[in-house]
Protein backbone atom coordinates (compact mmCIF):
# COMPACT_ATOMS: atom_id res chain seq x y z
CA UNK A 1 0.00 0.00 0.00
CA UNK A 2 1.35 3.00 -1.22
CA UNK A 3 1.64 6.00 1.07
CA UNK A 4 0.50 9.55 -0.42
CA UNK A 5 3.56 12.08 -0.75
CA UNK A 6 3.61 15.24 1.28
CA UNK A 7 2.80 18.85 -0.45
CA UNK A 8 5.84 20.24 -1.37
CA UNK A 9 7.20 22.83 0.05
CA UNK A 10 6.64 24.77 -3.25
CA UNK A 11 2.60 23.93 -2.63
CA UNK A 12 2.29 25.31 0.26
CA UNK A 13 4.22 28.75 -1.24
CA UNK A 14 1.61 28.56 -3.90
CA UNK A 15 -1.06 27.90 -0.94
CA UNK A 16 0.28 31.09 0.97
CA UNK A 17 0.62 33.63 -1.46
CA UNK A 18 -3.02 33.11 -2.63
CA UNK A 19 -4.12 33.47 1.12
CA UNK A 20 -2.47 36.64 1.42
CA UNK A 21 -4.48 38.89 -0.45
CA UNK A 22 -7.63 37.79 1.94
CA UNK A 23 -5.46 38.31 4.51
CA UNK A 24 -4.70 41.91 3.66
CA UNK A 25 -8.47 42.35 3.03
CA UNK A 26 -9.64 41.01 5.91
CA UNK A 27 -7.62 42.57 7.79
CA UNK A 28 -8.33 46.43 6.57
CA UNK A 29 -12.37 45.61 6.38
CA UNK A 30 -11.54 44.69 10.19
CA UNK A 31 -9.68 47.85 10.67
CA UNK A 32 -12.24 50.01 8.39
CA UNK A 33 -15.06 48.95 10.76
CA UNK A 34 -13.44 49.45 13.99
CA UNK A 35 -13.14 52.73 12.58
CA UNK A 36 -16.47 53.24 11.55
CA UNK A 37 -17.95 52.07 15.15
CA UNK A 38 -15.64 53.72 17.04
CA UNK A 39 -15.37 57.09 15.22
CA UNK A 40 -15.23 59.51 18.13
CA UNK A 41 -17.36 62.46 18.36
CA UNK A 42 -15.31 65.31 17.90
CA UNK A 43 -15.48 64.20 14.08
CA UNK A 44 -18.95 64.96 13.42
CA UNK A 45 -18.18 68.17 15.44
CA UNK A 46 -15.69 69.26 12.97
CA UNK A 47 -17.86 67.83 10.44
CA UNK A 48 -20.87 70.27 11.55
CA UNK A 49 -18.53 73.65 12.35
CA UNK A 50 -17.44 72.93 8.46
CA UNK A 51 -20.90 72.37 7.34
CA UNK A 52 -22.53 74.94 8.88
CA UNK A 53 -19.61 77.37 8.62
CA UNK A 54 -18.70 77.52 12.53
CA UNK A 55 -22.09 78.94 13.45
CA UNK A 56 -23.36 76.00 15.09
CA UNK A 57 -20.52 74.52 17.18
CA UNK A 58 -20.61 71.48 19.36
CA UNK A 59 -18.07 71.82 22.00
CA UNK A 60 -16.65 69.80 24.01
CA UNK A 61 -17.41 66.45 22.75
CA UNK A 62 -17.27 62.70 23.98
CA UNK A 63 -17.98 59.61 23.05
CA UNK A 64 -18.27 58.53 19.55
CA UNK A 65 -20.17 59.46 15.79
CA UNK A 66 -22.63 57.18 16.65
CA UNK A 67 -23.40 57.61 20.52
CA UNK A 68 -21.76 61.16 21.86
CA UNK A 69 -22.69 64.38 23.83
CA UNK A 70 -21.60 67.87 23.89
CA UNK A 71 -22.35 71.46 24.27
CA UNK A 72 -24.04 73.50 21.72
CA UNK A 73 -23.01 76.81 20.84
CA UNK A 74 -24.77 79.63 18.47
CA UNK A 75 -22.32 81.58 16.72
CA UNK A 76 -21.86 84.41 14.25
CA UNK A 77 -18.74 82.54 12.25
CA UNK A 78 -15.69 80.99 12.97
CA UNK A 79 -14.29 83.87 14.23
CA UNK A 80 -17.30 85.26 15.20
CA UNK A 81 -17.22 87.41 18.60
CA UNK A 82 -20.60 86.87 19.19
CA UNK A 83 -21.48 83.23 20.97
CA UNK A 84 -24.30 81.51 22.93
CA UNK A 85 -24.66 78.39 24.64
CA UNK A 86 -27.66 76.60 25.08
CA UNK A 87 -28.16 75.49 28.79
CA UNK A 88 -26.94 71.09 29.75
CA UNK A 89 -25.54 69.12 27.27
CA UNK A 90 -27.10 67.67 24.12
CA UNK A 91 -27.17 63.46 23.55
CA UNK A 92 -26.90 61.94 20.51
CA UNK A 93 -27.58 58.59 19.13
CA UNK A 94 -27.21 57.43 15.61
CA UNK A 95 -28.09 54.27 13.43
CA UNK A 96 -27.44 53.05 9.93
CA UNK A 97 -30.84 52.62 8.25
CA UNK A 98 -30.83 51.34 4.70
CA UNK A 99 -28.73 53.68 2.43
CA UNK A 100 -29.49 56.29 5.47
CA UNK A 101 -29.46 57.34 8.83
CA UNK A 102 -31.82 57.18 11.93
CA UNK A 103 -31.12 59.64 14.60
CA UNK A 104 -31.99 60.82 17.98
CA UNK A 105 -31.65 64.20 19.56
CA UNK A 106 -31.51 64.43 23.21
CA UNK A 107 -31.70 67.91 24.40
CA UNK A 108 -33.00 68.59 28.20
CA UNK A 109 -33.18 72.85 28.23
CA UNK A 110 -35.53 72.94 24.85
CA UNK A 111 -37.01 69.74 24.49
CA UNK A 112 -39.47 67.83 26.53
CA UNK A 113 -38.52 64.36 25.03
CA UNK A 114 -35.70 63.38 22.52
CA UNK A 115 -35.72 64.40 19.03
CA UNK A 116 -36.23 61.91 16.45
CA UNK A 117 -35.26 62.59 12.68
CA UNK A 118 -34.06 60.09 9.68
CA UNK A 119 -31.52 61.00 6.48
CA UNK A 120 -32.09 58.98 3.71
CA UNK A 121 -32.08 59.45 -0.13
CA UNK A 122 -35.43 60.72 -1.91
CA UNK A 123 -36.11 61.79 -5.61
CA UNK A 124 -32.52 61.59 -6.82
CA UNK A 125 -31.61 63.89 -3.82
CA UNK A 126 -31.14 63.89 -0.10
CA UNK A 127 -33.84 63.86 2.53
CA UNK A 128 -34.02 64.87 6.57
CA UNK A 129 -37.21 64.42 8.08
CA UNK A 130 -38.14 65.14 11.83
CA UNK A 131 -40.76 63.77 13.82
CA UNK A 132 -43.39 66.02 14.91
CA UNK A 133 -42.85 67.76 18.06
CA UNK A 134 -43.36 71.09 20.02
CA UNK A 135 -39.77 72.46 21.29
CA UNK A 136 -39.09 75.90 23.39
CA UNK A 137 -35.75 78.06 22.90
CA UNK A 138 -34.35 81.44 24.29
CA UNK A 139 -34.91 83.47 22.31
CA UNK A 140 -31.52 85.26 23.42
CA UNK A 141 -29.80 82.12 21.62
CA UNK A 142 -30.40 84.23 18.50
CA UNK A 143 -27.96 86.83 19.22
CA UNK A 144 -25.10 84.48 19.05
CA UNK A 145 -25.83 84.21 15.03
CA UNK A 146 -24.65 87.42 14.29
CA UNK A 147 -26.70 90.88 12.58
CA UNK A 148 -28.91 92.09 12.84
CA UNK A 149 -29.64 89.72 16.19
CA UNK A 150 -26.49 90.51 18.24
CA UNK A 151 -27.81 94.20 17.84
CA UNK A 152 -31.61 93.45 18.95
CA UNK A 153 -30.52 91.23 21.79
CA UNK A 154 -34.10 89.64 21.86
CA UNK A 155 -35.36 88.56 24.85
CA UNK A 156 -38.25 86.12 25.22
CA UNK A 157 -39.46 82.69 24.40
CA UNK A 158 -39.60 80.35 20.84
CA UNK A 159 -41.75 77.84 21.09
CA UNK A 160 -41.04 75.94 17.50
CA UNK A 161 -44.15 72.85 16.51
CA UNK A 162 -43.25 70.82 13.45
CA UNK A 163 -45.67 68.56 11.82
CA UNK A 164 -44.53 66.32 9.17
CA UNK A 165 -41.61 68.74 8.68
CA UNK A 166 -38.71 67.93 6.00
CA UNK A 167 -35.80 68.90 4.05
CA UNK A 168 -34.97 67.97 0.63
CA UNK A 169 -31.97 68.59 -1.43
CA UNK A 170 -31.86 68.00 -4.94
CA UNK A 171 -30.10 69.95 -8.25
CA UNK A 172 -33.04 72.83 -8.20
CA UNK A 173 -32.23 73.53 -4.63
CA UNK A 174 -33.56 73.24 -1.39
CA UNK A 175 -37.29 72.21 -0.93
CA UNK A 176 -39.65 72.22 2.58
CA UNK A 177 -42.49 69.76 2.99
CA UNK A 178 -45.23 69.75 5.58
CA UNK A 179 -45.15 72.87 8.16
CA UNK A 180 -43.89 74.34 11.09
CA UNK A 181 -44.90 77.24 13.33
CA UNK A 182 -42.62 79.75 15.87
CA UNK A 183 -44.61 81.02 18.31
CA UNK A 184 -42.23 84.25 19.78
CA UNK A 185 -43.76 85.11 22.84
CA UNK A 186 -43.26 87.81 25.01
CA UNK A 187 -40.16 89.37 23.10
CA UNK A 188 -38.69 92.28 24.63
CA UNK A 189 -35.11 93.95 23.08
CA UNK A 190 -31.81 96.07 24.86
CA UNK A 191 -33.23 98.59 21.90
CA UNK A 192 -36.02 99.64 23.61
CA UNK A 193 -36.88 100.33 26.79
CA UNK A 194 -40.81 99.56 26.31
CA UNK A 195 -41.41 95.72 27.93
CA UNK A 196 -42.17 93.55 26.29
CA UNK A 197 -42.90 94.46 23.07
CA UNK A 198 -45.24 91.90 21.88
CA UNK A 199 -45.63 88.10 21.10
CA UNK A 200 -45.49 86.78 16.88
CA UNK A 201 -46.17 83.97 15.19
CA UNK A 202 -44.41 83.07 12.03
CA UNK A 203 -45.83 80.17 9.94
CA UNK A 204 -44.04 78.06 7.56
CA UNK A 205 -46.18 76.00 4.67
CA UNK A 206 -44.17 73.53 2.59
CA UNK A 207 -45.51 72.18 -0.97
CA UNK A 208 -43.81 73.50 -4.14
CA UNK A 209 -44.24 76.53 -3.21
CA UNK A 210 -43.44 77.30 0.47
CA UNK A 211 -44.69 79.96 1.99
CA UNK A 212 -44.25 82.15 4.99
CA UNK A 213 -46.64 84.03 7.02
CA UNK A 214 -45.85 86.94 10.12
CA UNK A 215 -48.32 88.09 12.24
CA UNK A 216 -48.49 89.77 15.82
CA UNK A 217 -50.62 87.83 18.66
CA UNK A 218 -50.63 90.91 20.64
CA UNK A 219 -47.99 93.68 21.69
CA UNK A 220 -46.82 97.14 21.06
CA UNK A 221 -44.89 96.32 18.38
CA UNK A 222 -46.89 95.34 15.42
CA UNK A 223 -45.46 93.18 12.68
CA UNK A 224 -46.93 91.85 9.41
CA UNK A 225 -45.43 90.21 6.69
CA UNK A 226 -45.30 87.39 4.00
CA UNK A 227 -42.53 85.65 1.77
CA UNK A 228 -41.72 82.67 -0.62
CA UNK A 229 -39.25 80.45 -0.64
CA UNK A 230 -37.60 80.00 -4.19
CA UNK A 231 -35.48 76.44 -3.62
CA UNK A 232 -32.37 78.96 -3.52
CA UNK A 233 -33.40 82.19 -1.41
CA UNK A 234 -36.49 83.75 0.82
CA UNK A 235 -37.98 86.54 -0.53
CA UNK A 236 -40.02 88.49 2.12
CA UNK A 237 -41.60 91.45 2.30
CA UNK A 238 -43.33 93.15 5.73
CA UNK A 239 -43.94 95.96 7.83
CA UNK A 240 -43.56 96.76 11.44
CA UNK A 241 -45.06 100.10 13.60
CA UNK A 242 -46.01 101.08 16.77
CA UNK A 243 -49.19 100.93 18.33
CA UNK A 244 -51.11 104.23 19.22
CA UNK A 245 -49.57 105.32 22.55
CA UNK A 246 -46.32 103.60 21.70
CA UNK A 247 -44.93 105.36 18.96
CA UNK A 248 -41.86 107.39 20.73
CA UNK A 249 -40.58 104.64 22.85
CA UNK A 250 -40.21 102.48 19.76
CA UNK A 251 -39.27 105.12 17.44
CA UNK A 252 -35.57 104.27 17.43
CA UNK A 253 -36.17 99.91 17.29
CA UNK A 254 -38.49 101.04 14.05
CA UNK A 255 -35.44 103.27 12.58
CA UNK A 256 -33.09 99.80 13.07
CA UNK A 257 -35.58 96.91 11.83
CA UNK A 258 -36.19 98.17 8.59
CA UNK A 259 -36.61 100.97 5.95
CA UNK A 260 -38.32 103.82 7.51
CA UNK A 261 -41.85 105.35 5.69
CA UNK A 262 -43.28 107.47 8.07
CA UNK A 263 -44.50 105.97 10.90
CA UNK A 264 -44.03 102.62 9.25
CA UNK A 265 -40.61 100.63 9.35
CA UNK A 266 -40.52 98.75 5.79
CA UNK A 267 -39.31 95.01 5.84
CA UNK A 268 -37.58 93.49 2.93
CA UNK A 269 -35.46 90.52 2.26
CA UNK A 270 -34.02 88.84 -0.62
Amino acid sequence: MRRSNPRSPRAADEARARSWPWAVLGATLGVVLALVAWAPARWLASALHSATEGQVQLVNPRGTVWNGSAAVVLASGSGGADAISLPGQLRWQLRPRGAGLRGVLDLPCCASRPLGFAIGRSDGGLRLSWQDSLTRWPAAMLAGLGAPWNTLRPEGTLDLRTQAFSLRWTDGGLGIDGGATLDATDIASSLATLRPLGSYRLALTGGPAPTLLLTTLGGSLQLTGSGAWTGQALRFSGEASAAPGSEAALSNLLNIIGRREGTRSIITLG
